[in-house]
Formats: C-alpha cells, sequence, structure tokens
C-alpha cells in the first residue's frame, strides 16, 4: 500500500483505503478474470431475500432465553428446528 493511500478511522478499526494506481491494478486483475461478469440492477435485485416461490413469512417473535439457547446449541440450522417443533404442535 503506497505512502499515499486514504486512511479512514472508525472507532474500533482501521481501514486503509487503496490509492487510485492500486484500485487501477485491481479493476484491471477483475477485468482480465474470464470469471468475472457485471451484474445489471435488476439481475442484483432478484437475488436478493428469500427464492421467487418461497413459503416462508418474516415475523417478529420473543422466545426465552434457554429455548432459544437449547435450540442454538444444536449448531446450524437452528432456526429451520424451532419451525420444525412448532409444526409439530401446529394444528393442521
Amino acid at each position: 500500500m503506497s505512502n499515499h493511500a486514504k486512511t479512514l478511522k472508525p472507532k474500533v478499526l482501521e481501514l486503509e483505503l487503496p490509492d487510485a494506481a492500486e484500485e487501477a491494478r485491481i479493476n484491471a486483475g477483475i477485468a482480465a478474470d474470464p470469471d468475472t461478469f457485471e451484474v445489471s440492477d435488476a439481475q442484483f435485485k432478484k437475488m436478493r431475500g428469500r427464492p421467487v416461490g418461497s413459503n416462508k413469512t418474516l415475523v417478529h417473535i420473543r422466545l426465552d432465553n434457554d429455548v432459544v439457547e437449547k435450540f442454538k446449541a444444536t449448531g446450524a440450522g437452528w432456526q429451520t428446528r424451532i419451525n420444525e417443533a412448532l409444526k409439530k404442535i401446529s394444528v393442521a
């Protein structure tokens, strides 16, 4: 990193930004990569959020700490397991 790079100092960490020459080298490398492609705004918008056809609704719910801790202790996918537990007790 050159001595002319800008430095931003947020509260906790220091971020050193590339200078114009280094930014140009980075962009040239990206442009030369055959696997790189530009995503249009419309494509990017489609990539965000839940997949089309998802049958899930975002809700906010308060659960007891011990319940959440027990599900989290089971590892990744704990929210899905809470959903499955609720399905078991819900009226069909």
